[in-house]
């Protein structure tokens, strides 16, 4: 494997950005610290996404690229060993802890174990719907004893991402999405507008009508929305091409997402995807793959990358993950990804394991026995 790493978080990091080829992952490298009023970031993506449009040779001018191959993934055979190896999983909620809101079988008993083996949980979700403390309801709903300082959700990281660059907090954010991002937005000191209000919002088209929009927005954040209409995305088109310096934020862009265990509903990626059409312009992205949150993570818990084992069901998120982040990677078949997709020729992206589901922790664990 030939890989070259930076020291410095990079805004393919953040965004998740990255141009897959059968064999290939190729980051683009800008860093991120930096302020909203500096002449060159006024759009902080602007290098990026044309580096990563026409992967041009003088992107290294802004950093740097890796490529990396890897091998096929390998069927989790011997759990202890991988558990032994860690300190802490990160686990996926969706099709990994839960579908809709069915708990997965076998699940509080593998974190039982894991717990009682001294291993740091942490629950990290691309699902932007619920706030820290919500998630926590619903985890002890389903029976679940986690804290609300161990779940990571992408409303939060949205609220976290804004308060780590330095947001100013006179400027407002446009919300498109649910309750959990404004609820992690009011906690970070932010004013917020839009939301789940703006969803019975018409627009009459009558000649000469002109849509007005607050100035004062420097923020527009995009994260799944079951209140999504024309409304929402003519605001915030209006915000992102027209308020200068405005950021456009995406909490992710999952394609799909389990809202019930019976069928898969289309993710946040739809809603962020109309964005990107009425702009032009790509996102900056919070939530997984981004290494913002595995960044924070790490940082707030003292936890050295090499010793987490992210645990999750999508290839092109949970795992793309763990491995922009330096992680071991495990991927289980319970969720959105089959035996079938992550053996696919088309497929790039190869976790270190895969299992069916995370109980078999304990079905391989009593075989090795």
């Amino acid at each position: 494997m030939f890989s070259l790493r930076s020291s410095t978080t990079t805004i393919a990091q953040v965004t998740g950005g990255v141009c897959h080829s059968r064999h290939r992952s190729c980051f683009h490298s800008v860093p991120i610290n930096y302020r909203l009023s500096h002449p060159a970031t006024r759009n902080p993506l602007l290098a990026f996404v044309k580096c990563s449009r026409k992967l041009r040779s003088n992107c290294n001018r802004f950093g740097m690229a890796t490529f990396t191959t890897r091998a096929s993934a390998q069927p989790l055979q011997n759990a202890d060993e991988l558990i032994d190896s860690v300190e802490t999983f990160i686990f996926d909620c969706d099709g990994v802890i839960w579908k809709g809101d069915s708990l997965i079988e076998g699940v509080p008993d593998t974190l039982d174990m894991l717990r009682s083996k001294g291993k740091r949980l942490v629950f990290v979700t691309n699902n932007s719907t619920k706030s820290r403390k919500q998630y926590g309801k619903k985890f002890e709903t389903l029976g679940l004893n986690v804290s609300e300082e161990e779940i990571f959700a992408s409303s939060f990281a949205a609220a976290a991402y804004l308060k780590s660059i330095n947001f100013p907090k006179e400027k407002k954010v446009y919300v498109v999405g649910e309750e959990g991002i404004q609820k992690e937005l009011e906690l970070a000191g932010y004013q917020y507008l839009g939301g789940p209000e703006d969803g019975g919002k018409k627009i009459e088209l009558k000649p000469g009508f002109l849509m007005e929009h607050d100035e004062d927005v420097g923020a527009v954040v995009v994260g799944f929305d079951r209140y999504f209409n024309y409304y929402k995305v003519q605001y915030g088109t209006l915000c992102i091409r027209e308020n200068p310096g405005c950021l456009f934020i995406a909490t992710n862009r999952d394609a799909v997402t389990h809202l019930t265990d019976a069928q898969e509903w289309a993710g946040g990626g739809s809603m962020v995807g109309a964005f990107v059409g009425s702009t032009q312009r790509e996102p900056l992205v919070v939530g997984k793959p981004s290494t913002f949150m595995m960044d924070y993570l790490a940082n707030e818990f003292g936890i050295s990358k090499s010793q987490i084992c992210m645990v999750g069901d999508r290839l092109d998120t949970d795992i793309l993950f763990g491995q922009n982040g330096g992680c071991k990677t495990l991927l289980v078949l319970s969720g959105v990804t089959s035996l079938s997709m992550l053996q696919s020729p088309n497929n790039s992206i190869q976790p270190d394991f895969y299992t069916s589901k995370i109980s078999d922790f304990l079905s391989l664990k009593a075989a090795a026995v």
